[in-house]
């Protein structure tokens, strides 16, 4: 299985961006993904996630209004459509996918629901 992120780069606050992953090697045609991002010095945090083949979303609480995530299924590409962004959105952002197996929803915004991870995209969101 193999990830691709793209899509990041500088912004002003109030800007916005967004991201694409692109995936190979997934059996199917609708996995569940997710974006999780990290901070220097901060950890890990969930940012959306998009469910196997139902395509319920999942937000964290600080980007619930501003990021939509959705699905591409001709491309077999998740998007991340990033508004209204702070300084604090700064991070790298990482795309994840799901394995094997269904996870109930509650799973979708833990890191080890996901046994595959692209290389990350940097967002940097300046004041």
């Amino acid at each position: 299985v193999q990830l691709q992120a793209s899509g990041g780069g500088l912004v002003q606050a109030g800007g916005s961006l967004r991201l694409s992953c692109s995936a190979s090697g997934l059996t199917d045609s609708r996995p569940g993904m997710g974006w999780f991002r990290q901070a220097p010095g901060k950890e890990r945090e969930f940012v959306a996630a998009i469910r196997k083949s139902t395509s319920s979303t999942y937000y964290g609480d600080s980007v619930k209004g501003r990021f939509t995530i959705s699905r591409d299924i001709a491309n077999n590409r998740v998007d991340l459509q990033m508004n209204s962004l702070r300084p604090e959105d700064t991070a790298v952002y990482y795309c994840t996918a799901v394995g094997m197996g269904n996870p109930i929803s509650s799973m979708y915004s833990r890191p080890s629901t996901y046994p595959h991870w692209g290389q990350g995209t940097q967002v940097t969101v300046s004041s």
